[in-house]
């Protein structure tokens, strides 16, 4: 029987990758995610009412890509991400604001290599609620890296997207056997409404 990693006191949301060299289709690295970035976006209106936080983590390397590693010697597309073009922009549907912090990732987790374990713990955050592209790749890299950090990662279904629907859905049933919970987005967005409501306070695994 697969256990359930549950929610604990105090969820965030962290959107990964959601940027255009992977939601529009003329980047080589792209596919059409339209129905993943809507979803994503009614996730974070619901987090922004429940007042949790929002973390939008992105790839994005320097020119010279000295910071690349090797990552771009395996897929040679990734060599477009440079931080200020226009593939690292955010999708222009999203909308991050001011307050919601950035999260510049060289790797495929958002937490490798990056300070938004710290950030998250310094926020008191004990569930991640994931969103993004790709459901193989980054998504799955950071619910790996999230579990092992010790935060209840939460899989938002119709929130995370792939090029491939065979590798996205083995993905989904392999994270949900292993590393966090798949929740779809309509139970995600009720239990976030609950909480702004102040009726739900900890659903966390017995």
């Amino acid at each position: 029987m697969v256990g359930r990693v549950g929610w604990g006191s105090s969820p965030a949301v962290v959107v990964v990758d959601l940027i255009r060299g992977f939601t529009d289709p003329a980047s080589p690295l792209g596919g059409d995610l339209s129905a993943v970035v809507e979803a994503t976006r009614a996730l974070v209106d619901a987090a922004r009412r429940a007042g949790a936080p929002v973390y939008w983590a992105e790839v994005a390397y320097a020119a010279d890509l000295s910071d690349a590693g090797v990552w771009p010697r395996k897929i040679s597309a990734q060599r477009i991400l440079v931080e200020g073009g226009e593939w690292t922009r955010l999708d222009a549907r999203l909308s991050r604001r001011p307050t919601e912090p950035r999260v510049v990732k060289k790797h495929a987790s958002a937490f490798l290599g990056t300070d938004l374990a710290t950030r998250l713990r310094r926020d008191g955050v004990d569930t991640i609620l994931v969103a993004g592209c790709t459901t193989s790749g980054c998504v799955r890299a950071t619910v790996v890296d999230g579990c092992g950090l010790g935060f209840r990662p939460i899989v938002v279904r119709e929130a995370v997207g792939d090029r491939s629907p065979l590798v996205h859905e083995v993905s989904l049933f392999d994270m949900d056997a292993k590393y966090g919970d798949v929740e779809e987005l309509t139970q995600v967005v009720d239990i976030l409404a609950a909480r702004a409501a102040g009726l739900v306070r900890d659903r966390g695994a017995a």
